[in-house]
């Protein structure tokens, strides 16, 4: 007890009961810290929080550029799409002239 004064039972500003002698001065020690902690927090989650706006145009300049690179990627896969099928085409129609060469050189020598 502290000269006369009765600790247990009583209420912190936590809601914790005093349970011993000195405890008092704990207390308050606690919530000091717990109060500078809490200034620190709030102080540096303000700092890491980016301006709505600015946020917005990051965003934006993402969302740009994604798109940009997407573009980019359609544009390549459709070039190689059509040099492709020009190939494939170009392999068709020469067989498909050299056969009607053929045909044609058979009716003008009179095979058929």
């Amino acid at each position: 007890m502290l000269a006369g004064v009765q600790t247990e039972g009583l209420p912190t500003a936590e809601g914790h009961e005093l349970m011993r002698e000195g405890s008092l001065v704990d207390v308050a020690r606690a919530d000091t810290v717990n109060a500078e902690l809490e200034r620190l927090i709030s102080r540096r989650a303000s700092q890491d929080r980016p301006d709505p706006d600015e946020q917005s145009a990051l965003w934006k300049a993402s969302v740009r550029a994604h798109n940009a690179r997407r573009r980019e990627e359609l544009r390549a896969a459709w070039c190689e799409y059509h040099q492709r099928q020009a190939e494939r085409h170009r392999a068709i129609l020469e067989a498909l002239i050299a056969e009607h060469e053929a045909k044609a050189r058979k009716l003008q020598e009179g095979m058929v």
